[in-house]
């Protein structure tokens, strides 16, 4: 097993150390303290706005509905234009919506700040997982994807503790500052990138016209319909995000109704998930032989519903943490695996519209968890939507392996 440990940390250490990868890794390094930050004193300042639950979903709406409008046009794009310039494009146009929150307006404006940086990571995230593999080799796409994760959940960690003082101290300005500053020099790291030309920028270039564009994204339709892993994922990830969209968004109102805990205590609780976040990608690289099976995918799952009714039952704020810790652990472990299947397992050309289509059923049916989320909260309480939404993400997690337990997922090139 150490020796194991050991193969897992050099393999991490090379993939940092790549001159074609460490740019990506840094910039979204920095990006996510400054997300952290960002978050935590949004989702405060909303609530402490407004005192009420629904406020926050509300938040957590203008999040979705941009993925939904944008999530289409963004997948033929990434497809085929530069998906270096649209990585920096993305990145300096959420700097400048960030650094407006120095100034807050109110509720609107949070929410206005909220959709537009959305709007941007809509275009920002599926391109970052479509030029990994082009920047990573097969045998270290799992160790990027988990490095990546890892140091962001540590620094997830560190942003969360200095948070709640910061916002005690100084207001949530500065947090959002440090947002923006964080968006520029992402920007600035991957301007140093080596991306080469993808085949679908290349064939993109003579395209023009609407037609051409609603010609690439029914393509991507219809490849998704057809192709077996795609179909049945986007079925079970669906019904995973109405699982858990209503239970995500209200762990704010859970820290503060059912844990007793202050605005600032909501910073220990996204901490503890950090934690747990930054040792989960060890798991799949030290114990899996070959992470391409469903029950890397779809465990994750049933942990995490058994996870959101125990949190939900019990009050102590050490054993949430705890909770939360297991929460964060087995959550990570589901990403990486997640991204790096659907990385080697979809063509370079279609990447960016598969992702976009799995943001926007993900998005679709959070939207709709949320709605319903907000109602449970104000009529029944927030111990009632937790009680349903781990049981139904448990029943997530058993459809996926009935549906894909089978399957050993290929790379293609």
């Amino acid at each position: 097993m150490v020796a194991r440990v050991a193969t897992v940390g050099a393999a991490y250490g090379a993939v940092i150390r790549s001159p074609r990868y460490f740019p990506l890794w840094l910039g979204q390094l920095v990006s996510s303290f400054g997300d952290t930050l960002h978050y935590i004193a949004l989702v405060v300042l909303v609530f402490q706005l407004s005192g009420q639950g629904l406020a926050v979903a509300g938040l957590v709406a203008t999040e979705i509905v941009p993925v939904l409008l944008l999530g289409p046009v963004a997948g033929v794009v990434v497809d085929r234009f530069s998906r270096k310039g649209i990585l920096i494009g993305a990145d300096l146009f959420r700097a400048a919506l960030a650094l407006t929150l120095l100034w807050p307006q109110g509720v609107w404006h949070a929410y206005l700040v909220a959709a537009g940086l959305s709007a941007g990571s809509v275009f920002f995230n599926p391109t970052v997982n479509a030029v990994i593999p082009v920047l990573t080799t097969p045998e270290q796409r799992l160790a990027a994807n988990s490095v990546s994760w890892s140091t962001g959940r540590l620094v997830q960690i560190v942003a969360a503790s200095i948070a709640g003082g910061v916002i005690s101290l100084v207001g949530t300005g500065p947090a959002f500052g440090l947002n923006a500053a964080s968006f520029a020099v992402s920007a600035l790291l991957i301007a140093t990138l080596a991306i080469p030309a993808h085949a679908g920028q290349i064939e993109g270039g003579a395209k023009r016209g609407l037609g051409s564009l609603l010609a690439d994204a029914s393509a991507g339709l219809a490849y998704a319909r057809r192709d077996f892993f795609v179909s049945r994922l986007l079925a079970v990830q669906s019904l995973a995000s109405f699982a858990v969209g209503g239970t995500g968004a209200m762990l704010v109102v859970l820290s503060e109704r059912h844990l007793h805990q202050p605005p600032e205590g909501f910073a220990w609780l996204i901490g503890a998930i950090g934690v747990g976040a930054l040792l989960g990608p060890l798991i799949p690289n030290t114990f899996a032989r070959d992470y391409r099976n469903a029950r890397w995918l779809f465990v994750p799952y049933l942990i995490r519903g058994v996870g959101d009714v125990l949190i939900a039952v019990f009050t102590p704020l050490p054993i949430a943490l705890v909770i939360l810790f297991i929460y964060g652990l087995n959550t990570s472990t589901g990403m990486v695996v997640f991204n790096s299947t659907i990385q080697g397992a979809i063509p370079d050309a279609m990447r960016g519209r598969v992702f976009t289509m799995l943001d926007v059923s993900w998005s679709t049916m959070r939207l709709l968890s949320l709605g319903l989320g907000a109602l449970v909260v104000d009529r029944l309480g927030v111990e009632p939507l937790y009680w349903m939404g781990g049981t139904l993400l448990f029943f997530a997690g058993v459809l996926g392996l009935a549906l894909l337990g089978r399957v050993r997922f290929g790379t293609v090139g």
